[in-house]
């Protein structure tokens, strides 16, 4: 994993500080603290493009759809086909989470 890089206590301590938010009002209020609103756009975009590549929409529908760039889009393909499964980890939870 890419991520290994970087693994340490200063990052266990983020992923930490995110796992003991309750809930989405939480969520809102620590990332408005945290990240800028372009690294937030960001974040979310990349999950919707996750999203779209794994329901199978095309790049130019995402591309419309997102305004992510292509190289954005092509990114997150790679992460899903050849990455550490974490946006198939996510998406598979959200989709339970709304089936409940």
């Amino acid at each position: 994993m890419q991520i290994d890089k970087l693994r340490g206590k200063q990052l266990d301590q983020l992923f930490d500080a995110i796992l003991s938010l309750k809930d989405r009002e939480e969520c809102y209020r620590f990332f408005d603290d945290i990240a800028t609103m372009g690294e937030i756009q960001s974040l979310a975009q990349r999950l919707q493009v996750a999203k779209m590549l794994t329901e199978g929409y095309t790049y130019s529908v995402i591309e419309k759809e997102t305004k992510a760039s292509t190289a954005t889009i092509s990114r997150v393909r790679r992460c899903i086909n050849y990455g550490s499964d974490g946006y198939q980890t996510v998406l598979d939870r959200l989709i339970d989470t709304a089936e409940k």
